[in-house]
């Protein structure tokens, strides 16, 4: 054999086995959690006393993961907030911080837990995820100290980080993400200096990972799709429900959908905050999830992905509706507020009918047909083209179908979580100035349409067949991020609103 000859030998060799090594497919897990609060988060306690509350939720994800892995589980995400809580002030979160270093140091913290001072919760994390040989998705608190040669080192001395962290099936620390969107009460934490983009690579895909309402804005979220191709979406979150359109697996699936990636959405579980929904979700349709008001025990959910899920040619989100001509519809249109944005509504006053309504440079195209029309029941076609300002400011673009929470018109945008009105068909489009479009659909008792749903090409949502349930809302969800930074003078919100989500 000559050398040449070796050498292509060598080469087709290594891509062999470089195949037979990957996965086609692979198992996830999501666990919902209902994390142990601290009696009074408000007020600094010893580190003994922040370690001793971790421990406590620690054991409770120690049995999630051990159950996961023996269930065949290639990786498995746990909540934002899921080892200690939330609602801190700066001070009284620093106990149960820790420092976090870069992965590419190569450490695992179960062989060598010293070698970054005291870090007893990575240690642990670290000899789960080695004892069990399964990555395990975790979100702590990272520390990080500065002095005055940095002139933005807060006045504390040192920076604290939202931060989700990645332990391969050897207990190896292989990413960390510092949260760059906090929501309205994270005060605790600082944002970091530049939006991090964290991918990592395994043998079932290349998995990228943001937080919670990190899912509502361009960087990374958008950017680890776009730019890194990622193939799977790790999403620690502590998601409190808002209807009609930003409950948790009814938004998450959507995403998963839009994007044409997988999605693993691990949320807590208190119901009293409205805090449950958790999935995991494919890009054709959610595989397993989670909605459960009733109990107040977490739940493990395990499905199996394609490592590589196939991503659908592009949508184009305007080109079925700006083929339609809008029709005057005279003073038939009324204003209705949803999350505090004021929508156009049309009533939909037939069993069966096409409408169109517009707001701004959206117009909203809606084709059903109802399997009766009831008297106890009044659905409407709304279109929102406006800068949303309210937890936070991103620009929306959204076509809705929905449920108005009563008969009166009035309280069309309401948040209503059960129906009676099934549909035999709809088809619903808008000429959207974006192609990031998250096209939802949500049934009564807050259910998933799985496998009964798509999008065409030319910008559609459609039933496949005749709904399984009663329909709460069909939306399609659109974001223009580079609209963000429009002046709150052309916002469509209209007063300001509680804690939803973070």
């Amino acid at each position: 054999m000559t050398a040449s000859q070796l050498l292509a030998f060598v080469v087709i060799s290594a891509s062999c086995v470089l195949k037979s090594s990957s996965l086609d497919t692979f198992i996830a897990a999501v666990y919902e959690h209902a994390v142990i609060l601290p009696s009074a988060p408000l007020h600094p306690v010893a580190r003994e006393e922040a370690l001793a509350l971790m421990s406590q939720n620690l054991d409770l994800l120690e049995g999630a993961i051990a159950s996961a892995a023996k269930q065949g589980a290639h990786i498995i995400v746990t909540p934002e907030d899921g080892i200690y809580g939330w609602n801190f002030s700066r001070e009284s979160i620093y106990p149960y911080l820790e420092d976090i270093p870069d992965p590419r140091v190569n450490w695992i913290p179960c062989n060598n837990p010293n070698r970054f001072g005291q870090t007893p919760v990575q240690e642990r994390l670290s000899c789960l995820a080695k004892n069990n040989s399964i990555y395990i998705v975790a979100n702590i608190g990272d520390k990080k100290p500065c002095n005055d040669s940095d002139p933005c080192c807060p006045p504390d001395g040192r920076y604290q980080y939202n931060t989700d962290v990645v332990f391969d099936s050897q207990g190896k620390l292989v990413a960390r993400y510092h949260k760059q969107n906090l929501f309205m009460s994270e005060e605790q934490f600082n944002v970091p200096k530049e939006p991090e983009v964290v991918t990592f690579d395994t043998t079932f895909g290349r998995f990228g990972i943001f937080t919670c309402f990190d899912i509502l804005f361009q960087d990374p979220a958008i950017t680890l799709v776009k730019d890194f191709h990622v193939d799977t979406i790790l999403f620690p979150t502590a998601w409190m429900n808002v209807l009609p359109h930003l409950s948790a697996i009814e938004f998450h699936s959507a995403w998963a959908m839009g994007m044409g990636v997988n999605f693993l959405a691990s949320n807590l579980h208190n119901p009293s905050m409205n805090m449950t929904g958790s999935g995991i979700y494919a890009p054709d349709s959610p595989r397993e999830f989670t909605y459960d008001m009733m109990t107040k025990e977490g739940k493990l959910l395990l499905s199996q992905l394609d490592a590589h899920p196939c991503h659908a040619a592009g949508v184009n989100w305007n080109s079925y509706a700006s083929g339609i001509e809008a029709p005057s519809t005279g003073n038939q249109e009324f204003k209705g507020t949803v999350f505090f944005d004021e929508f156009t509504f049309l009533e939909l006053t037939g069993v069966t009918g096409n409408y169109t309504v517009c707001q701004k440079d959206l117009c909203c195209h809606l084709s059903y047909k109802m399997v009766e029309k009831r008297s106890d029941e009044v659905y409407a076609l709304g279109a929102f083209d406006g800068l949303h300002t309210v937890e936070g400011r991103y620009y929306l673009q959204i076509c809705t179908l929905l449920k108005c929470k009563t008969t009166d018109l009035h309280t069309c945008g309401d948040s209503v979580a059960t129906a009676s009105t099934k549909f035999e068909m709809f088809s619903l489009s808008g000429t959207f100035g974006t192609q990031y479009v998250f096209p939802e659909v949500l049934l009564s008792e807050i259910q998933l349409a799985a496998g009964e749903v798509q999008v065409s090409r030319d910008g559609r949502l459609f039933s496949l067949k005749p709904l399984s349930g009663p329909i709460l809302t069909v939306t399609l969800f659109g974001r223009l991020y580079e609209k963000d930074s429009m002046l709150n003078a052309s916002s469509g919100s209209t007063e300001q609103a509680p804690r939803v989500s973070s």
